[in-house]
């Protein structure tokens, strides 16, 4: 694979075990939240970060950034947990168009009973896995990648309004 590509070997093995471990890691957390706590990932995703939002909820265009997600997504997503009674859509009084994502009673009853057995999930599938030095350089490496996400999403934004 080397040959078309400036990539060697050894980082085409790297790039596709993180993938791998990535995805089957995913997966494994996402079944238990589903036997554990009856919720998906992408439920306890918004459950989390509306249980963080002051007041416990947000505009759905904020609530879609912090997930980074399109709105299409968040929709059908929010559309299934409200049904549930996971989350509620509520007018804001102050700008007639907008409207609030609020967590229910029961969605958070929901994400605090799923909390101590996806913390337990995350501490023995990936946390307890890492010796600390590895955990040190991961969240070195993260945050270098992630730096290049921002500068590269910059410059997408700048060649894009010029």
């Amino acid at each position: 694979m080397s040959v078309v590509s400036e990539i060697d070997e050894a980082d085409w093995a790297l790039w596709r075990g993180f993938l791998t471990m990535h995805r089957d890691l995913m997966r494994e957390l996402d079944g238990r939240l589903q036997r554990d706590a009856g919720i998906s990932q992408a439920d306890y995703s918004v459950l989390l970060t509306l249980f963080d939002a002051p007041d416990r909820r947000l505009r759905p265009g904020a609530l879609g950034e912090a997930l980074g997600w399109e709105k299409s997504r968040l929709s059908h997503q929010l559309t299934r947990m409200a049904a549930r009674g996971l989350v509620e859509r509520a007018e804001c009084v102050t700008d007639g168009r907008g409207s609030w994502v609020v967590l229910t009673r029961d969605g958070r009853r929901t994400l605090l009973h799923a909390l101590r057995d996806h913390a337990a999930s995350i501490r023995s599938l990936f946390l307890d896995a890492l010796a600390p030095d590895e955990k040190r350089a991961m969240a070195r490496a993260s945050e270098r990648v992630l730096e290049r996400l921002d500068e590269a999403a910059s410059d997408s934004a700048l060649s894009g309004s010029a």
